[in-house]
């Protein structure tokens, strides 16, 4: 692989790590709620691991080798030893680099983009570090297994995606479009959710058995013929031993909760674990939506489907956090004024929910976040119905976003627009999260035809957009997400982004959060330099030129870079051959930006409103398509591209009947022994991962 390649497919070994800043506030709880958060976190961090076996089919194994290795020596002791051995400092960085990348992103592919990434020094150099490890003789099976499949950038295995285009576990690699919607139209006529399951195919002869599988601790099956002959086996028990880790967990935390209503979201997540049942992990999630305001905020489960290629499944994240009670207050007072916000949406009240159900809105500090990677902010549950009648929470993760804007460098803009967005990024990415999570994601109707044949929208309702009566619509077992399928997730980060732009030009949201006058002009102004530079700087990494788009929020934040520059508010230039200089014209932002916006906006909001998929298609795909000079200038970007940070967590530790947090230094061996001391007791970690992999082995192999 020459050298421009092999940057692709690895991270530099100068890759910046930061640490999550939060014992200071863990320190302010009391010791009951100590002892919760250290349970829950144990919780997560074990359910965590299934997002490994969800990844890529070696994910699992690599994880096992290098947590075995760096349990058996430290950082500093293996490199005091590979230094004896005659490998060089840049050498052991660049395994210490990849150790800490398969940890941060739950497996070998990013968990921001989705592309494999591979150890930046040959195979045999990689292996022979092995080999001086005390703990080579349990590594040595499990790494010549596995070992072609960490170097492996062949095509089809260069992102996640169905075979033959990537590698996915969600499916065997024999499963095709047509086997996921014969199954899909089953399990909706039996009224079964996607998000806790996978799906196998077996064909045997000329017979075809499609497996179900669920994630549950309890193992059991039941099966149905379909009338054209096929079996629909559904296997209870996916991911088992890990499950029944986590549930044990769960039992602990639960002797530490505040309150009844906190008991009750445990009992049903532990059903739902236990079972497999998602309507009990609905039901937990409605008790949790009505948990207002605890200290110690947790949420877990099969939540986000962004890295299933049809959009549906949930991969497995978990969190806890402690409110930030000052950023808080701002985020309450906008939950307060949402109502009259939403109205300055350019869509009618017909197309906005019947009742606006007021979230809880807090920002929190992340004590633990486990997964694939660490959003700066979330707004859950993601189940319909559950956001219909309960609502829903939108939490901002506050110590995330001063983290991920460490050591930052700001290409593609003159001195000073670098400097401003430098020093208001903060502010104005904390304004964005609150907008794009409460309003963006909490607003907008699905119009839709009931199961008893009733509407749940006005017979002579007519389309803004073509002045007639609407022609389509959602029938009653639809949800947004199987409508629109593998378009649904970038289309609404879209949406959403779009009206965080809208709604920040409007003093009243700028004035919530304690921006007035000229301070509240340039945060606004921030706020759209910050997502057309995005736009421009960072999305392009994540487009291929065969494949398409591989990550929905940067997809979405090009789309609306794309939408300003149609309007002529932003301007790209190409100074010379390397260099790129976006100019956003910050005196039109109010006029022919907010315009252009507003009139795209509309078009989303009714096309998803509607579930016209066809006319939303056309729409996304024209902005969203690159070509020149956007293939140009991303040979120009990715020259420029600077890594994503690492997050350094911290541990807690039950010491007696007190909890403690520990720290870590924002190093990449710091890094690597948060995650060696995150399990006291790993080796039947190890073998739980190893026993899952191999069971599912066979639906993964390359066909003969």
């Amino acid at each position: 692989m020459d050298e421009k390649n092999r940057a692709k497919f690895t991270y530099p070994t100068d890759q910046p790590v930061v640490a999550l800043e939060v014992k200071s506030s863990f320190e302010n709880l009391t010791q009951q709620e100590k002892m919760y958060a250290h349970n829950m976190s144990k919780a997560c961090w074990t359910g965590g691991l299934i997002t490994l076996l969800q990844t890529s089919p070696e994910s699992g194994p690599i994880f096992v080798i290098l947590h075995k290795l760096f349990y058996a020596q430290t950082p500093e002791v293996f490199q005091k030893n590979a230094l004896q051995f005659g490998f060089t400092i840049l050498e052991i960085k660049s395994l210490f680099v990849y150790a800490g990348a398969l940890f941060t992103n739950s497996g070998n592919y990013k968990g921001f983009g989705d592309l494999k990434f591979i150890p930046d020094l040959p195979q045999e150099r990689f292996e022979k570090m092995l080999q001086m490890s005390p703990a080579w003789a349990k590594i040595e099976p499990i790494w010549k297994k596995y070992k072609d499949a960490v170097y492996d950038t062949s095509l089809g295995k260069l992102r996640l995606d169905l075979f033959p285009d990537g590698v996915t576990t969600y499916f065997s690699k024999n499963i095709t479009y047509e086997d996921i919607e014969l199954v899909q139209e089953w399990m909706d006529a039996q009224g079964m959710d996607y998000y806790n399951t996978r799906l196998f195919k077996i064909v045997t002869n000329t017979k075809v058995t499609y497996e179900v599988m669920v994630a549950s601790e309890e193992q059991k099956f039941n099966e149905a013929i379909l009338e054209t002959g096929e079996t629909i086996r559904i296997i209870y028990g996916d991911y088992s031993p890990i499950m029944a880790k986590m549930i044990k967990h769960l039992q602990r935390a639960a002797k530490y909760t505040r309150s009844e209503q906190q008991n009750r979201i445990l009992d049903n997540y532990i059903t739902s674990f236990r079972t497999g049942s998602l309507e009990a992990h609905k039901y937990a999630s409605k008790l949790w939506v009505q948990d207002k305001s605890p200290p110690v905020e947790s949420y877990m489960g099969f939540i986000e489907s962004y890295r299933d290629p049809v959009g549906l499944r949930g991969e497995f994240e978990g969190f806890v956090a402690i409110v930030n009670k000052e950023m808080t207050v701002k985020f309450a007072t906008l939950v307060c004024r949402a109502e009259k916000l939403i109205k300055l949406l350019p869509w009618s009240r017909a197309f906005e929910k019947d009742s606006f159900n007021k979230p809880d809105f807090t920002s929190l500090d992340v004590v633990t976040f486990a997964g694939s990677g660490i959003p700066a902010g979330i707004n859950i549950p993601n189940y319909e119905d559950v956001r219909k009648t309960e609502g829903f929470k939108n939490v901002s993760l506050g110590n995330v976003i001063p983290a991920s804007y460490q050591q930052t460098v700001i290409p593609f803009l003159c001195a000073a627009e670098a400097n401003l967005l430098q020093k208001l990024r903060i502010p104005a990415f904390e304004l964005q999260v609150g907008l794009h999570e409460l309003l963006g994601h909490g607003s907008g109707k699905i119009f839709k035809r009931e199961r008893d044949g009733s509407y749940n929208f006005p017979p002579n309702l007519m389309d803004p957009l073509t002045g007639k009566p609407l022609e389509t619509f959602y029938d009653y077992n639809d949800t947004y997400e199987s409508k629109f399928g593998g378009l649904s997730s970038t289309y609404d980060e879209c949406r959403a982004e779009a009206v965080g732009l809208l709604l920040s030009l409007e003093p009243e949201v700028l004035s919530i959060f304690g921006f007035e006058g000229e301070k509240a002009s340039d945060v606004s102004y921030v706020n759209w330099l910050s997502l057309v530079w995005a736009g421009v700087s960072k999305c392009l990494e994540f487009y291929d030129t065969d494949k398409g788009w591989f990550q929905s929020h940067a997809e979405a934040r090009f789309v609306l870079t794309r939408v300003l520059v149609q309007s002529g508010v932003v301007v790209i230039q190409q100074p010379s051959e390397d260099d790129l200089m976006i100019n956003l014209d910050r005196y039109a932002i109010g006029g022919a930006g907010k315009s252009a916006i507003a009139e795209f906006l509309l078009k989303l909001q009714v096309y998803k409103a509607t579930g016209n998929l066809e006319k939303a298609t056309e729409l996304y795909n024209h902005f969203a398509k690159v070509e020149e000079p956007w293939l140009s200038w991303r040979d120009i970007i990715l020259m420029n591209k600077q890594p994503r940070k690492m997050f350094v967590q911290v541990n807690t530790q039950q010491i007696d009947n007190t909890v403690l947090v520990k720290t870590y230094p924002s190093t990449i061996e710091g890094l690597i022994m948060s995650w060696v001391e995150r399990f006291s007791n790993p080796l039947p970690m190890h073998e739980a991962i190893m026993e899952l992999t191999l069971a599912n082995e066979r639906h993964f192999e390359e066909e003969e």
